[in-house]
């Protein structure tokens, strides 16, 4: 695990509520909504810096997914934050398909520790890159929806809007409703 002071941030407005969206030298390194659990504490997300390359091409390739023109991220990820459990949890997840879920003990299965479906949940909910790396498609053994640091609203809402991205044009869309604030792909990670 690495960690770094030399992160930056920005805030930016989706459908689903504001987000703030961080990154290191080494890529997006973060991408939370206002008042999720785990946001992180104001000193460690560095200076803000709206105009920062990293910043902007996740900024519009978040846009363009939250409106149903996107469905793959191509950024570079620095996910050295978190340990190696987590790190390989994190990689799991980057292999769940638009418009799929996965169960918490696949992933677990996947990671080669099939009894460690609780860390495994904890391991996802400490996902540091909301929507980029998805989380949200992780659910419940029998389908359920579970946990999302964001809140279930909006994990429903990400999983109908890939249902919609893949079942193609002509289908009926998901209208995304703007959450409230509960304060009132392809990618490479740097390991």
């Amino acid at each position: 695990m690495h960690t770094t002071t030399e992160r930056i941030h920005t805030d930016i407005d989706t459908p689903l509520g504001r987000m703030t969206l961080a990154a290191t030298p080494h890529g997006l390194a973060g991408a939370w909504f206002a008042g999720q659990r785990h946001y992180p504490p104001a000193p460690a997300l560095g200076r803000r810096d709206d105009r920062h390359p990293t910043l902007q091409q996740a900024a519009q390739q978040l846009q363009a997914f939250l409106h149903g023109t996107r469905r793959h991220f191509d950024l570079p990820l620095d996910l050295g934050g978190g340990t190696p459990f987590q790190q390989s949890v994190w990689r799991a997840l980057l292999a769940i398909p638009v418009g799929s879920t996965c169960s918490y003990a696949a992933i677990a299965a996947a990671v080669g520790r099939p009894a460690a479906v609780r860390a495994v949940g904890a391991a996802v909910g400490r996902n540091p890159a909301s929507i980029v790396v998805p989380c949200h498609r992780v659910v419940g053994s029998g389908g359920a929806l579970t946990g999302y640091a964001g809140g279930l609203p909006r994990k429903a809402q990400l999983l109908a809007l890939e249902a919609a991205a893949v079942a193609g044009p002509g289908s009926p869309g998901p209208r995304l409703r703007r959450a409230r604030s509960t304060s009132e792909s392809r990618s490479t990670i740097a390991v």
